[in-house]
């Protein structure tokens, strides 16, 4: 095989990692500032006091990033729990069916349980997708890098050759 027929789709596939790169990291970014835009748009902060751990340094901040969310919805996650007295929903809803559905405090119970659960599963959603934007950016990255070793080879071949 000649180095003219390597090298042609070495460069090629070179050119196309070098360009489909920065796109992928544009579209990373964009997801990013969406994601932003989003919890900026719930007007979600961290209170002002009274958190402990690593939800301390976010003391009276808006949530506006993915690890944030997630943070905030461990702490959504604790609330529930403790308002249930460590009981799912799942559990609490299984408690109000055994009781024959008409007991008013295990409705109640139940519905704290759901909204809850909800707003920390949006909240986790939220996380789940800044992780896969930040993938998207790092994979982006990795083909500019392959890309332009693919081209150096190219290059080299064709001096070679």
């Amino acid at each position: 095989m000649s180095a003219v027929a390597v090298m042609i789709p070495l460069a090629a596939a070179g050119v196309a990692m070098v360009v489909a790169g920065p796109v992928m990291a544009v579209k990373g970014f964009q997801g990013r500032a969406d994601i932003q835009s989003e919890l900026r748009g719930q007007g979600i902060t961290f209170p002002g006091h009274g958190l402990s751990g690593a939800a301390r340094a976010q003391q009276g901040r808006p949530v506006l990033t993915g690890p944030q969310a997630r943070l905030f919805a461990e702490m959504i996650g604790q609330n529930v729990l403790a308002a249930t007295g460590g009981r799912t929903y799942a559990e609490v809803s299984a408690e109000l069916m055994a009781a024959g559905g008409a007991d008013e405090k295990l409705t109640k119970l139940r519905q704290t349980a759901f909204t809850g659960q909800m707003l920390r599963a949006s909240l986790l959603n939220a996380y789940q997708a800044w992780q896969v934007t930040t993938l998207v950016i790092g994979l982006g990255a990795l083909l500019v890098v392959v890309g332009a070793a693919l081209l150096a080879a190219s290059v080299l071949l064709a001096a070679t050759g």
